[in-house]
């Protein structure tokens, strides 16, 4: 992996406290970016910003909501205002919510979560794409789902519905603002070792054997193999990838 394919750029991470946040606010550190990690709770941000930091990174992080349309916009005047630009955003702020068959879904819950998951990357996208489109351009990565576009397991029909708009969304704005220098992907992990595949009071243990039989591949992804995804479609190495939608999932959907 070059070490400097993203030196002297600013990068924003959302949902970067946790999980494939946290792993990829990471990887671009280490590439030579300089990181902006956003999210609601600013103890798990400067978490991230603590480890980056230890090792040789640059990091900072803004607290914002991304449901919340003037903290989407204040995120990224943050972001310009201390580095002077903005060169590549990856949304990943996302939530799970609970399994439930739709006839059972609680109509807050499935509010919540197309809220998050939906509108979250809607509002973090318009205000990065208004900005990139002005100064040159940019790379947009979107956290999507292998459950949704690909994959619908039974109980998870709000997370599906959320994830495969979510795919369907990259591809609009990709066509809608490629020609404005601004490339748009996305990234559908399946089942990764983070805190989203376990269920409540769940060990690592027991989700593994939980999950690895559902997998062709025999195991869980790491979260350094989606955020070297993540990386290789923000990156020039990329460049002709645009609205694309990249399962990194073991084969499950295969």
């Amino acid at each position: 992996m070059n070490g400097n394919r993203f030196h002297g750029k600013v990068v924003l991470v959302t949902g970067g406290g946790t999980g494939i946040g946290r792993a990829g606010a990471r990887a671009f550190a280490r590439a030579g970016a300089a990181v902006v990690v956003a999210g609601r709770r600013a103890g798990e941000l400067a978490r991230t910003v603590e480890l980056i930091e230890g090792d040789g990174g640059r990091a900072s992080f803004v607290t914002a909501d991304v449901t919340v349309e003037d903290d989407a916009a204040r995120m990224v005047a943050t972001i310009v205002e201390r580095h002077g630009g903005l060169d590549v955003a990856h949304n990943n702020a996302g939530v799970f919510g609970q399994a439930a068959p739709v006839a059972e879904l609680d109509t807050d819950l499935w509010r919540r979560v197309l809220d998050v998951n939906l509108t979250g990357v809607f509002l973090s996208m318009k205000h990065e794409i208004q900005y990139m489109r002005a100064h040159g351009g940019g790379a947009i990565v979107n956290t999507s789902s292998n459950i949704g576009a690909h994959l619908r397991p039974p109980a998870l029909g709000c997370y599906a519905a959320s994830k495969a708009a979510v795919s369907a969304l990259t591809r609009a704005a990709a066509r809608d603002h490629i020609g404005d220098g601004i490339r748009i992907n996305a990234v559908s992990p399946g089942a990764s070792d983070g805190p989203m595949s376990s269920l409540p009071g769940e060990s690592r243990e027991q989700r593994n054997a939980r999950l690895a039989p559902t997998i062709p591949l025999g195991r869980l992804g790491t979260l350094d193999e989606v955020a070297a995804t993540v990386l290789w479609l923000a990156s020039d190495e990329a460049g002709f990838a645009v609205g694309h939608d990249l399962v990194i999932d073991g084969g499950a959907s295969a």
